[in-house]
């Protein structure tokens, strides 16, 4: 069965490579924040814990390039998603980066990468 999910996931990926689509590849390590229940009455008030990122150099310039020329930045999970804002959480624009995040995703927040997401995450 895992060797039929893993052929199911690249055969997906090849056909979107195949569209045009560019997977790029970053680092967010999970930690156990991202499955901490919210307890808190007020969302905003909610701590997430830190967790590790990198984007590098490399992803970042085609994903500048990307947004340049009118694409879209499509991130498949919400860790993906977490990383990225987060290289672009001071400038307002995606950066090589590597460093801690505590970024807390919320209804709300002001996206500045990221223009759709495909999740498998629900509340």
């Amino acid at each position: 069965m895992p060797r039929r999910r893993a052929l199911r996931r690249l055969l997906r990926r090849e056909q979107c490579e195949a569209k045009g689509v560019e997977i790029l590849r970053i680092t967010l390590h999970v930690g156990l924040g991202t499955f901490r229940p919210v307890k808190m009455e007020e969302v905003e008030k909610h701590h997430m814990h830190s967790e590790y990122y990198s984007v590098s150099q490399e992803v970042a310039e085609k994903i500048e390039a990307c947004k340049q020329r009118g694409g879209r930045v499509i991130c498949t999970g919400t860790t993906s998603c977490r990383a990225l804002e987060s290289a672009a959480r001071e400038s307002g624009k995606i950066e090589a980066k590597s460093g801690w995040t505590d970024i807390f995703i919320y209804p709300g927040f002001e996206f500045k990468v990221m223009d759709a997401l495909i999740t498998n995450f629900h509340l």
